[in-house]
């Protein structure tokens, strides 16, 4: 079941560290935040938001991306297996995470074997239950009125986050939404270049766009159609778009017009 951030999210406590259901222990969590970010460089605080909200929430795996115009800049996660997921909702271009983009507001899956979630994402419940996810919480990250990405927290049984741990797992989505918005750019940090800090971590991106490039070059077709194929293809045959955009790229794999 979907659920608003204005229902009652219920759901177990779970195993995740954080006990607190106050004020007291909301702060405690904010403390916890900041001393895993502190003295961090720009580039490694997605990836240390990630796994800091697995220690401190019921769940396996969390995941951070941005949105583009395509599909999502992954920019970091707690694992090798959330990262996956991460790329499993990129390529199909559906799924939780797609939904927060839209609606601007958390949504919650308790349990993707419910009907609803199996008639809403088909697709992606069942590839999320092959590889053992069974709810997923999706929080936007931005305002009200923009969001810019989402927080993606993965677990691998069923179950709904509690009033307090909705409130944590927010302060994390707040936490990555400032990182984003507002740390300095690479000049400021005396990278090569002077590039943007966010560019180191948009590696994957640039070659999905560059994939796309030598698609179009190769079918005569414009973007939306060469991205098209690309998600297509790694579909078909059970991957990630990103692992076809790096056998495009590397000239393993060759999109023909016929």
């Amino acid at each position: 079941m979907v659920v608003r951030p204005r229902d009652d999210p219920g759901g177990d406590p779970g195993q995740g560290r954080f006990r607190g259901s106050d004020d007291h222990g909301h702060e405690r969590a904010a403390d916890a935040i900041a001393a895993r970010v502190r003295g961090a460089e720009p580039g490694e605080v997605p990836g240390r938001l990630c796994t800091m909200a697995v220690e401190l929430l019921p769940v396996d795996g969390a995941s951070v991306s941005l949105r583009s115009e395509g599909m999502p800049v992954q920019l970091g996660a707690s694992s090798t297996h959330a990262a996956y997921l991460a790329q499993l909702q990129a390529t199909l271009g559906d799924g939780p995470c797609r939904w927060a983009l839209q609606t601007r507001a958390p949504v919650l899956v308790r349990d993707l074997t419910a009907e609803s979630c199996v008639h809403r994402w088909p697709v992606f419940a069942q590839q999320a239950l092959v590889a053992g996810v069974r709810a997923v919480y999706a929080i936007p990250l931005g305002s009200d009125s923009v969001c810019v990405g989402t927080l993606d927290l993965y677990r691998d049984t069923p179950g709904g986050l509690t009033d307090e741990q909705l409130r944590v797992a927010r302060l994390v989505a707040g936490v990555m939404t400032a990182a984003l918005m507002e740390l300095p750019h690479g000049e400021e940090y005396g990278l090569q270049g002077g590039e943007p800090w966010l560019s180191g971590l948009a590696v994957d991106q640039d070659t999905i766009y560059q994939a796309v490039g030598m698609i179009m070059a190769q079918l005569g077709i414009g973007a939306d159609e060469a991205l098209a194929r690309l998600r297509g293809d790694a579909f078909a045959h059970d991957r990630t778009a990103l692992d076809v955009a790096r056998d495009v790229v590397a000239h393993r794999r060759r999109f023909d017009a016929s």
